[in-house]
């Protein structure tokens, strides 16, 4: 039962007991052993709590920790690794830290365990660069496992805001960077850049830098290049915008290494982002996906469906997620999210809840995607529900995200000042997306004294972003205060604020045969069919014009030619 535990085949494990065959009774076993009067050892705990963190059973987890705690097992440092491994695999971290704060015994396995926790949890990077610190400093013996956690920490704070303090410490985004690059050496002279997994992280490490040619650098210093360093190379340059890089070095991969699965989503995740590559791109992928029969995979359907949606093919999203025949969260939450982009609120609400009766459980990025959709439908009873049902029923924390679209669904209702509220209960400061989004809401609403406020800490945050100046100068326009309008023109030229260009795309289709599309501006006459996508235009501008002008007309005969279509033909049977 160890080794099958300890190689993660949890239900073959079971087997060993009382003949279970599926998972559910796993759990059961424990509390069998106890109530039968069967003291329960401190391997016996290791084990079931190693199968609560797999469950996701929390409350048998709670309860397993205080007949630790009345046992006096606590004290075993293993016990206490399997409790931190438990409530991190939860993302609980203060439990876990609490675990690891009261451990009379530390090892190099407890230390990674609280490490590895703040790592993967995401919005912890700092308390994990710090911690790593403590360990250099007492002494630790330090392994792979703490470098992989420690660089990941560092790519997850790129973004720490100025000024943020710890321990009394005051941390610029920018010293991160330092802490990166200390590691860095430091594995260097140590000799654990050998070591694939960490060469992998700091790939990854400085993809989330922005400093792809530091990733480069790198990975060209590998001695062989395996699948999953190819990975982290092509998901930095997706998550970098740089699409077709990430595609150019996809093609160099399957000249040395058989792609596998997430290959193909880091791939399809930068088809679906770029603005400039054709959807034949995508299906060229799914021939290769076919011929490697990975398509049913369900990292590969989310990721696969995800590009359909965002390619602005939804039915090809349907299809894909139709077809998949292992629905795991990864792959509701995309057809979820495809459909919330699309706008499709219905299919939303639907998808959502029979997702919840197949006992799929939702994550922070399904709730997002259902609030953004309640949002842009307007519906705010329902956003409400949602969000406070994500921290009540499903133990979800409230991320920026997700006040962001509470905060615009609230402001595009009309609900200004619920919204600023709303924005005051976050812990730290708003985001730029956030208040850019009331300020929006503002000036739809026309309230000129909260718009001038927000505006006001958005150019703090960026000056030279012209968009909030843009709207409180529209905001100002349609109130006719031409002074003020006068006044942030001015603002602008002082700072060199420039309002951005924005473009649109055309795919040729078939025309051409290119894998990529092509890119335009207002007033952009560089293409060589630019005379006759002008006449197009105008044309299509006409039909639409003559639409909406006669649309009562319209949905009138709609409804004439209805009435009498349901007339029976015999008109004897009238009489």
């Amino acid at each position: 039962m160890s080794m099958y535990t300890k190689a993660g085949r949890f239900d073959s494990a079971m087997c060993i007991f009382d003949g279970f065959q599926t998972s559910e009774g796993v759990l059961s076993f424990a509390p069998r052993m106890h109530s039968n009067g069967i003291g329960l050892d401190p391997v016996t705990y290791c084990t079931v709590l190693a199968f609560c963190a797999e469950y996701e059973d929390f409350l048998f987890g709670l309860h397993l920790h205080s007949l630790i705690l009345k046992s006096g097992l606590d004290r075993e440092d293993f016990v206490g690794n399997a409790l931190i491994s438990m409530y991190s695999r939860w993302r609980r971290l203060i439990e876990a830290r609490n675990v690891f704060d009261e451990m009379r015994i530390k090892d190099v396995v407890s230390w990674n365990a609280i490490l590895s926790g703040y790592s993967q949890e995401g919005n912890h990077g700092l308390e994990a660069v710090l911690l790593f610190i403590e360990m250099v400093r007492k002494g630790m013996k330090l392994d792979h496992v703490s470098f992989t956690s420690a660089v990941s920490a560092c790519g997850h704070e790129k973004n720490l805001r100025l000024g943020r303090q710890i321990h009394g410490l005051t941390v610029k985004s920018g010293k991160l960077v330092e802490e990166g690059l200390m590691i860095h050496g430091f594995c260097t002279k140590t000799g654990f850049l050998s070591k694939h997994n960490v060469c992998n992280s700091f790939i990854t490490m400085y993809a989330k830098f922005e400093s792809m040619d530091d990733s480069v650098k790198v990975f060209e210093e590998l001695d062989f290049r395996e699948i999953i360093s190819w990975n982290a190379l092509i998901s930095g340059y997706a998550q970098n915008g740089l699409c077709q890089d990430a595609l150019k070095t996809f093609l160099s991969a399957i000249m040395e290494s058989r792609p596998n699965n997430y290959t193909f989503g880091s791939v399809l995740s930068a088809i679906g982002d770029a603005h400039d590559i054709s959807l034949k791109y995508g299906q060229r992928c799914l021939s290769f996906l076919i011929k490697l029969g990975s398509v049913t995979d369900s990292i590969t359907a989310g990721a696969l469906l995800d590009m359909y949606a965002k390619q602005g093919s939804i039915c090809e999203s349907q299809r894909v997620f139709s077809e998949t025949p292992h629905r795991t969260q990864c792959a509701w939450t995309a057809i979820i999210s495809a459909y919330a982009g699309h706008g499709d609120y219905d299919s939303v609400i639907e998808l959502f809840y029979q997702m919840d009766k197949e006992g799929v459980k939702p994550d922070s990025i399904t709730f997002l995607s259902v609030l953004s959709a309640c949002s842009r439908k307007g519906s705010v009873e329902m956003g409400h529900h949602f969000f406070e049902s994500m921290v009540k029923d499903y133990q979800i924390e409230s991320s920026p995200q997700h006040y962001a679209c509470m905060v615009d669904m609230l402001g595009q209702a009309g609900k200004l000042e619920e919204a600023e509220e709303l924005m005051s209960q976050m812990s730290g400061q708003p985001s730029f997306s956030l208040l850019q989004s009331l300020l929006g809401a503002c000036t739809i609403h026309g309230n000129v004294e909260m718009a001038e406020r927000v505006a006001d800490a958005l150019m703090r945050m960026e000056p030279t972003e012209s968009g909030s100046y843009v709207l409180l100068s529209n905001l100002y326009g349609e109130k006719g205060d031409w002074e003020m309008v006068a006044k942030i023109r001015k603002q602008m030229r002082d700072r060199g604020v420039r309002k951005e260009v924005g473009f649109s795309w055309l795919d040729n289709g078939d025309a051409d045969g290119s894998l990529y599309l092509h890119g335009f501006s207002s007033g952009d006459t560089s293409h060589r069919q630019s005379e006759e996508i002008s006449r197009m235009a105008k044309c299509i501008g006409l039909e639409m014009k003559f639409l909406r002008e006669n649309m009562a007309e319209i949905d009138s005969l709609k409804q004439d030619s209805e009435t009498h279509s349901q007339v029976p033909h015999d008109e004897e049977g009238l009489y």
